[in-house]
């Protein structure tokens, strides 16, 4: 299969890498996953949905791809070393990084977040994370490694404050890991009468942040094509309303979306995943929004 690196057919005024601000670093590794593989052709099935997005936003009233959308060309992995992996998401991330853009990352299962999270903890000293996911993912060590993707946040969360949100399942060894204070698990989001969690979660974060969402965030009514979804997710509008105060209230570094596992007739999670992607972006760059 070829493989199109360009985001929703762009010019080359808008995608070449030196007029683009923004960055997508693509990564196609599913090995760490533990239960249904596949995500590996997330990135691709990402390019492929961006063909049929507007590029219009109208809650921001903005065209992003202005900025410049540059797609990297994908990590080549040549062995299931996650291990290995890890560090050439490492090396990439901050080659861009270096050249002051902003970089995303499409995965691929959650492992590939430690190395991008490694890039941007050197550049961003003070930095916290904002982790969206059903799972805690602290584990030291799943099935013999450290680089699983049950551990995507163990060596983040020994080094930054992070912020966890989504979480409605885990492993009891997690709880020893695990920052109550810095949780807000699903079951409290959905009994919370108000918006108060939201400010909450804004007031743990430092600012300067990175996002790293696993698509198994969201309720699988709305996005099934994950490798392990997790029924009582979060709904659209109420994450855009979480990410639309993070960015206007926060520094947002960069981003990464995993998890996506495209099914071959089940086209939603794709088109949902760019859709976040393009928001986030238009949240990210766009002045005029309102509180």
């Amino acid at each position: 299969m070829k493989i199109k690196r360009k985001f929703s057919n762009l010019p080359y005024k808008y995608s070449n890498l030196k007029n683009s601000n923004i960055v997508i670093v693509p990564v196609p590794y599913d090995y760490t996953q533990t239960w249904k593989k596949g995500s590996k052709y997330g990135p691709i099935a990402f390019l492929s949905a961006s063909n049929y997005i507007e590029l219009y936003d109208i809650e921001t009233d903005s065209e992003v791809y202005k900025k410049g959308i540059f797609v990297a060309p994908f990590v080549k992995i040549n062995s299931n070393s996650s291990k290995n992996m890890i560090k050439k998401v490492y090396h990439i991330t901050k080659k861009f990084l270096l050249k002051e853009k902003f970089v995303t990352l499409i995965g691929g299962d959650h492992s590939i977040s430690i190395g991008g999270i490694r890039a941007f903890g050197e550049k961003y000293s003070d930095m916290s994370i904002l982790h969206m996911d059903a799972h805690a993912d602290l584990r030291p060590i799943y099935n013999g490694n450290p680089y699983n993707h049950a551990c995507s946040m163990y060596e983040a969360s020994k080094k930054y404050p992070i912020v966890q949100v989504g979480i409605r399942s885990m492993d009891i060894l997690e709880k020893n890991v695990i920052k109550n204070k810095n949780v807000f698990y699903m079951h409290n989001i959905f009994e919370c009468k108000n918006e108060s969690w939201i400010t909450d979660v804004i007031q743990r974060l430092s600012n300067n942040v990175f996002i790293s969402i696993d698509i198994d965030v969201f309720d699988p009514s709305i996005a099934p094509a994950t490798g392990t979804p997790e029924p009582g997710g979060l709904d659209w509008y109420t994450s855009l309303k979480l990410f639309k105060h993070v960015f206007y209230k926060k520094n947002v570094v960069g981003f990464d979306i995993v998890e996506l596992l495209p099914y071959k007739k089940e086209f939603c999670t794709d088109f949902l995943t760019v859709k976040l992607f393009y928001k986030l972006l238009s949240y990210k760059y766009e002045s005029k929004l309102s509180h």
